[in-house]
């Protein structure tokens, strides 16, 4: 392989930040709201990579179609817009992770399929927005993951190429637009898998179970 990879991109939540936390938090406020039981951490970490409507189905049993749906959907986004990074954070190792790639002048960026009016707040709490050498959301593209365009487009800010980039996922959509891209694929099985996932379909080239390795990982494939 080459002597360094020329970015390292990642899906936002459950990949390169926790935002289950924030999210636990959000769900059951509006649950409460609702005069509902509220729901365990573990239960909601499962549907975070799904997005807001996985979260208000699984919560509150509604389906997208029904009436009810819409306004609980609403309502969450405006109490999780309150409430964007009380207790998000960095999965540990990514923060020494991102200065090491830093230090040795390997661009990094986020993919995600998270809106901009979210995500940029985020980023900005959390001290990453300026030091991301490009952020793609779903308001950039046409196409969401797992098509390729937004990793395409992160590569076209950067000046890089893709085949000699590498995406980080802990979703079966990551691997699957990183492999259109034609990137290198690493599977972050520490994220947000629902129930029965199965992470060794997905086919992605290298697995870790802990944020922690990802860095080892690219020391060892790119001999840096």
């Amino acid at each position: 392989m080459e002597n360094k990879p020329e970015s390292v991109l990642f899906d936002l939540d459950g990949t390169l930040i926790d935002t289950a936390p924030d999210f636990h938090w959000v769900i059951n406020q509006l649950l409460q709201e609702e005069h509902r039981d509220i729901v365990s951490y573990d239960f909601l970490r499962k549907y975070v990579s799904n997005g807001a409507r996985a979260m208000v189905e699984a919560s509150f049993g509604y389906s997208e179609g029904e009436t009810e749906f819409k306004r609980l959907h609403q309502r969450m986004l405006e109490i999780y817009l309150s409430h964007l990074d009380v207790d998000s954070k960095l999965f540990p190792g990514l923060d020494n992770c991102l200065i090491w790639l830093e230090k040795h002048n390997i661009a990094w960026g986020v993919v995600t399929n998270k809106p901009e009016l979210y995500t940029t707040p985020v980023m900005q709490g959390l001290n990453l927005f300026e030091r991301a050498d490009s952020i793609i959301c779903p308001d950039h593209v046409t196409e969401r993951k797992p098509h390729p365009e937004s990793l395409h487009l992160a590569c076209k800010q950067i000046g890089c190429s893709a085949e000699n980039s590498v995406y980080v996922g802990d979703h079966i959509r990551d691997i699957e637009a990183g492999r259109r891209a034609g990137m290198t694929t690493v599977a972050a099985t520490y994220g947000y898998l629902g129930e029965n996932e199965d992470p060794s379909t997905w086919l992605a080239d290298h697995y870790i179970s802990s944020a922690t390795e990802l860095q080892p990982l690219l020391q060892s494939l790119y001999n840096i």
